[in-house]
């Protein structure tokens, strides 16, 4: 690059909303609480995270369906108000809000974190969950008409002065939002699916893509493809974001070890019939290994454990790649993610790193 500059890497984490990310490990000292995500976001800040991805399922689905999970768009309000740099990426599923109405409270929170707000727009996995909260639960490709219909409302509604829309989902008449949000031209839209349906979509409606963990060489396959998608619709370039689960030791050895331990899978844990149910519900690229059961979004694949140098040097190859964001994981989350500052972040982010 010219002179001695980099596109630096923002680094995001998943809020832990359901009190954890490892399937078959029952207590990660990480309650899923209001004061715990709190203090978290707060400490976060101070920490040098960019964003945090707030993930919505009214179920567990990594410690089961018993335990608690907390809602995401309370939880994001909330939190609206006591951040001040942090980014707030809100999951959001459109089977469980109408576009107009969602569109609505997006636009206060927006307004209270003064223009700090992000979509992640996801179509619904979870049969069992529909049924049990009394929403209609549409087939696959289904599902991604019914987003491209309910993001032409919310953008309309958020672009116009008066806004009418009829669809087969959704007909709203003469639609007044006021006021609109902060962030112009929109709060960013980020969306992940490797089906053909997610991705003509995203490519086309969409202002990011975010993608389960994979290695940088998948993923610079798949940014090539997604830029390529875009491209032909003559459309601005995409954002690209990776999920990874993240694990700092001074040793190889010890970060090994760590693995072994959290990978050690338990078919009989709480959440293992909802992983199943989500790999019924899903079209992925390639088929998931049973041990990646015991981490959530194919995180491991991405390579983000060792040595802080090891680490910084896959970062490295992210960038290259193409990746602009990692969403990442870490158990317990604010100790790991203590260390995984110290480590990597403060280092990375200097030029002479």
């Amino acid at each position: 690059m010219p002179g001695n500059e980099r596109r630096r890497i923002r680094f995001g984490y998943w809020m832990p909303v359901f009190g954890g990310w490892l399937r078959n490990v029952e207590d990660e000292r990480m309650e899923a609480s209001w004061p715990y995500v709190r203090n978290l976001a707060l400490r976060s800040e101070e920490l040098g995270f960019d964003l945090s991805l707030i993930a919505e399922l009214n179920l567990n689905d990594i410690k089961g369906v018993q335990a608690p999970a907390l809602d995401a768009w309370s939880t994001a309000a909330a939190l609206a108000a006591v951040t001040r740099r942090l980014e707030l990426m809100i999951a959001v599923r459109p089977t469980f809000h109408l576009p107009s109405l969602l569109a609505k409270q997006a636009a206060n929170i927006d307004r209270i974190s003064e223009g700090r707000l992000a979509l992640n727009v996801v179509s619904s996995w979870w049969e069992q969950e529909a049924r049990m909260y009394g929403v209609r639960f549409d087939t696959h490709d289904e599902r991604y008409a019914r987003t491209s219909e309910w993001l032409d409302v919310l953008d309309g509604v958020w672009s116009n002065g008066s806004f009418s829309y009829s669809g087969k989902y959704y007909t709203v008449e003469g639609t007044v939002l006021e006021p609109k949000p902060l962030r112009r031209p929109r709060p960013p839209i980020y969306a992940g699916g490797e089906s053909e349906a997610a991705k003509n979509l995203i490519a086309a409606k969409c202002d990011a893509y975010v993608m389960h963990g994979d290695p940088p060489e998948r993923v610079a396959e798949k940014v090539r493809d997604m830029s390529a998608r875009r491209a032909r619709l003559g459309l601005p370039p995409l954002l690209f974001g990776v999920a990874g689960y993240a694990c700092v030791r001074d040793s190889e050895a010890a970060a090994a070890e760590e693995v072994r331990r959290i990978t050690n899978v338990q078919s009989h844990a709480a959440g293992f019939a909802n992983y199943q149910e989500w790999l019924r519900g899903t079209q992925l690229e390639h088929q998931m290994a049973i041990e990646e059961y015991s981490v959530s979004n194919r995180g491991l694949r991405s390579g983000l454990v060792g040595t802080p140098e090891k680490v910084r040097e896959q970062i490295g190859r992210f960038e290259a790649a193409g990746v602009d964001l990692l969403l990442l994981q870490f158990s317990p989350q604010l100790e790991e993610m203590e260390r995984f500052s110290e480590a990597v972040i403060r280092p990375y982010a200097s030029p002479l790193a």
